[in-house]
């Protein structure tokens, strides 16, 4: 049985990476997914310079391939998640999300009442006003738009409903920006120091911005964006490889 499972384990690992790799090919040239088993089976050049270039495109391909393949486990998952949660989303319509976020958020707000200043308690309703249209459009981007949608709005959406709320929240309370302000600046430098060291960005950045107070919120509110695109590229890929049952 072991045995068994092993084999199995490795045998998904060679259908992922094939699969991979001729959609890598496929970006070029024709009938190269899934062909094998067909009746014309896979296409291969015939002319001498055509070959070269297939057996180079397809060298650059094994490359990408052992690039890409960590982030597609990340995708599957990420898309077992996010599907346990649309089939929820689905289950209770938009009203339901946006009863659910009202619930959610609602009662952060409430704590806000009783223990943050009036200013605390406002900005926490407020930015959980802000995290339920955020859901609620979320769950439209989603569930009636396409691929491109999906990706583009429907996970940015998500994320700013997640991370808003509970950053303007850490604004007046101690405990919380305890936890949060740190992570977020020691997160803040990481980016600055790889991601945006190109171009001068990093140091624009630090010599016009302060990371303080209310631009710990706006941070988070900018980083819902690539993080909700990173996540909805990871399902993409996980789907490229493997696509799941609707």
């Amino acid at each position: 049985m072991h045995g068994g499972t092993s084999t199995g384990f490795v045998g998904a690992i060679r259908y992922d990476l094939k699969r991979l790799h001729e959609s890598w090919m496929a970006l070029f040239f024709p009938r190269q997914r899934g062909a094998d088993d067909t009746v014309l089976g896979k296409w291969t050049p015939s002319s001498t310079s055509g070959k070269v270039a297939y057996r180079v495109w397809g060298a650059v391909g094994t490359l990408v391939v052992a690039i890409l393949y960590p982030f597609t486990l990340f995708g599957f998952a990420t898309r077992y998640y996010t599907r346990k949660i649309d089939g929820t989303a689905t289950r209770i319509g938009v009203v339901g999300v946006v009863l659910l976020s009202l619930l959610a958020w609602g009662g952060l707000t409430a704590l806000a009442r009783m223990r943050f200043s009036t200013t605390g308690f406002f900005a926490v309703g407020a930015a959980g006003g802000v995290a339920t249209v955020s859901a609620a459009l979320a769950y439209l981007t989603g569930t009636y738009g396409g691929r491109a949608s999906t990706v583009l709005l429907a996970y940015p959406f998500a994320m700013t409903a997640i991370f808003l709320p509970p950053v303007v929240a850490a604004l007046y309370s101690p405990s919380l920006s305890e936890v949060i302000f740190p992570n977020s600046y020691t997160l803040a430098v990481w980016i600055l120091d790889n991601p945006l060291d190109v171009w001068g960005i990093n140091t624009y950045l630090r010599e016009n911005f302060v990371l303080e107070g209310s631009a710990y919120v706006g941070m988070w509110f900018g980083l819902s964006v690539p993080i909700g695109w990173f996540f909805g590229l990871l399902v993409t890929l996980a789907d490229l490889v493997r696509p799941s049952p609707e």
